[in-house]
């Protein structure tokens, strides 16, 4: 689950993070409150989307004629006319679709005299089984740049247990902070050890992390992500969940506890595991196409859930055909090929489907499909599968 850069701000400043003073707009009418608040003279005014890049993004439909999701301020007159040219309007960046986002909330904060940029980030290694921070002297919005071409300009360090005086020194040497600039590092690290652990946090990042000119530290942007699994732990972090953000057929599926994530294909899939699912998406893409979702209905769905799944695939206008593609083990065969051939029912299917089943009860669900009068194209294997799909998506 994500947050807002202004959300994720308020969780860390809860921990003793050093933030500036902001104040989030969601209305026009909110400005006034927002500069009686903040005194100036400087002021920043950030589109609140869930996406990065936004400071070179670009609004699709801003008649003010500038680029950017995050604008400077020198005059109050200037705060009101930012926060028109991109509250309701889209936002486009490298994390977005080519029609961008829609911003329907800004954030308004205090500027900042900044003397060096850094790069912060935490989450969970795999490699290591262990939370790990990622620090860089190179912050800013080019840091994937950098990883890509100066990898040695950035740091790994796994962390157990808490970040120790050793870890937060060489955390400190790795962004070359000195004097008051330390001294603060020495404090904040271990703070974000705590924020990330205590709340489930899955990614934390901070870019840029900003020494200021008068030495000490600021989060001066945050980005954070919380694991889905754990989110019942804290219903003050499911609060801050903006459904606006989120792909309204991802939200249906999770209300029937559905694993559904949104992609940018022709080909529907519904799978029941994981790892299956992914080698389905990725046989569909050796076969030239591309896959429209990821979709695991589980081991234990039944057929009202199987065609809960199969009807958000089909709400997807860019589907050209969908593919099934099931293992029976808990779940059985028998169970899939109902809940598929209500589905068809009920959605007036009119693109190509294919089935592949194997499995427990697997010979009932295949005379389930092969007698049920409907438009179906039946696989062996999911070779066969990903062939027919594509082929049948193609039109040959």
């Amino acid at each position: 689950m994500n947050i807002h850069e202004y959300q994720a701000k308020a969780v860390l400043k809860s921990y003793g993070a050093p933030v500036a003073d902001g104040v989030p707009v969601l209305t026009l009418d909110d400005i006034d409150n927002a500069l009686e608040t903040l005194p100036g003279p400087l002021w920043v005014v950030k589109s609140q989307i869930h996406a990065g890049g936004r400071g070179k993004g670009k609004f699709v439909e801003s008649d003010a004629g500038e680029k950017g999701g995050v604008r400077l301020a020198f005059s109050k007159e200037e705060v009101r006319s930012h926060a028109e040219a991109m509250l309701g309007h889209h936002l486009v960046t490298a994390q977005t679709s080519a029609d961008g986002k829609q911003v329907n909330r800004l954030y308004i904060e205090d500027g900042a005299d900044i003397e060096r940029e850094l790069y912060l980030s935490m989450l969970v290694d795999r490699a290591s089984g262990q939370i790990a921070f990622v620090a860089s002297t190179e912050g800013g919005m080019d840091i994937e740049e950098v990883a890509h071409s100066t990898p040695e300009k950035i740091l790994t360090l796994p962390v157990s247990g808490g970040v120790d005086v050793e870890a937060a020194g060489k955390l400190c040497d790795a962004l070359k902070l000195e004097g008051v600039a330390r001294e603060d590092g020495m404090e904040l690290f271990p703070t974000l050890y705590k924020a990330f652990t205590e709340k489930d946090m899955s990614m934390l990042e901070i870019n840029p992390l900003i020494v200021m000119d008068d030495g000490h530290l600021r989060v001066l942007d945050a980005k954070v992500s919380f694991d889905g699994n754990a989110v019942f732990r804290h219903p003050d972090i499911m609060e801050l969940r903006d459904t606006t953000e989120e792909d309204e057929k991802e939200i249906e599926a999770s209300e029937w506890d559905l694993a559904y994530i949104a992609l940018d294909g022709t080909i529907g899939c519904m799978v029941n595991g994981a790892g299956l699912a992914m080698a389905t998406m990725d046989i569909i893409k050796l076969y030239g196409e591309e896959p429209a979702n990821f979709c695991d209905v589980g081991g234990g769905a039944d057929a009202a859930k199987v065609a809960a799944a199969f009807k958000i695939i089909m709400k997807d206008p860019n589907v050209k055909g969908i593919l099934v593609n099931i293992f029976g083990g808990i779940m059985k065969c028998d169970v899939i090929a109902e809940g598929v051939i209500q589905a068809v029912k009920e959605t007036n299917l009119s693109v190509p489907l294919v089935v592949r089943l194997e499995g427990t009860n697997v010979e009932q669900g295949k005379s389930i499909i092969a007698n049920s009068g409907l438009n179906v194209i039946p696989a062996d294997d999911l070779d066969d599968a990903a062939q027919k799909i594509v082929a049948a998506v193609k039109g040959a």
